[in-house]
């Protein structure tokens, strides 16, 4: 499957280059020339790879990769900073930061290339689809089925689902899934959260006012946990 990058690079020149050679290289191509949005930027994108520049002019990208490692949504994506910054102490800094490898600038494009495909050879395979309690999510395909029968969800409810899948047993609070799914910049509520959870009861248990997959955690938040009707008993008991 066709890895995709996102690059955060204000050198109008450089940015184009790195488009080109990426592209060239079969790379899927996202960018932004502003640090602004970034984040955002990614979520949408879901990349297998981050190239930032750390001297950008309306941000600082050490902030922004802290708020990459912070982010549950992106937080295991790979950072490398392409950066002027030469020093040992910056290096050490960005390296301590999270960023996964650090080239100075000017660089050969084609060692940029080969630091990427180095990520990229020693991540995991990503699991491309999730399956638990007879709800199957085809990350692929953006297609859910439950027990064989494909459900009408809006993609919205599709990352929540993902969301929610990738990371079983785990409580979130409803701010956390709003900055996972929504993003940190919105103009919806806590409610919205609830709404969706609902939404998403509805298409796949089998009584979402028993819920034995999508779980409320009084005070808190949510969590997804397949659970046997008996066990959903006693919980609910």
């Amino acid at each position: 499957m066709t890895k995709r990058i996102v690059v955060i690079e204000d050198d109008a020149d450089l940015f184009a280059l790195l488009k080109y050679n990426l592209e060239k290289e079969g790379f899927q191509f996202t960018g932004a020339q502003t640090g602004l949005g970034a984040i955002d930027l990614c979520r949408r994108a879901r990349p297998d790879l981050i190239l930032l520049d750390i001297m950008l002019p309306d941000s600082d990208g050490l902030d922004i990769c802290k708020a990459i490692r912070r982010d549950p949504e992106l937080s295991q994506t790979p950072v490398i900073f392409l950066t002027a910054r030469a020093s040992e102490t910056d290096r050490i800094v960005g390296l301590e930061l999270g960023a996964n490898d650090y080239i100075v600038k000017p660089f050969f494009i084609r060692e940029v290339i080969a630091r990427i495909k180095l990520q990229f050879r020693t991540q995991a395979a990503p699991v491309r689809t999730l399956k638990a309690g007879g709800v199957e999510l085809d990350r692929s395909s953006c297609q859910v089925k439950l027990d064989g029968s494909i459900l009408a969800l809006t993609a919205t409810e599709f990352r929540l689902l993902e969301f929610l899948m990738t990371r079983p047993g785990v409580v979130f609070s409803r701010e956390q899934l709003l900055n996972a799914v929504w993003g940190q910049d919105r103009a919806i509520t806590d409610r919205t959260v609830d709404v969706y959870i609902l939404r998403l009861r509805q298409k796949i248990e089998a009584d979402a006012a028993a819920p034995r997959m999508i779980h409320s955690v009084r005070g808190f938040g949510y969590s997804f946990e397949p659970r046997s009707q008996e066990m959903a008993l006693v919980a609910a008991s």
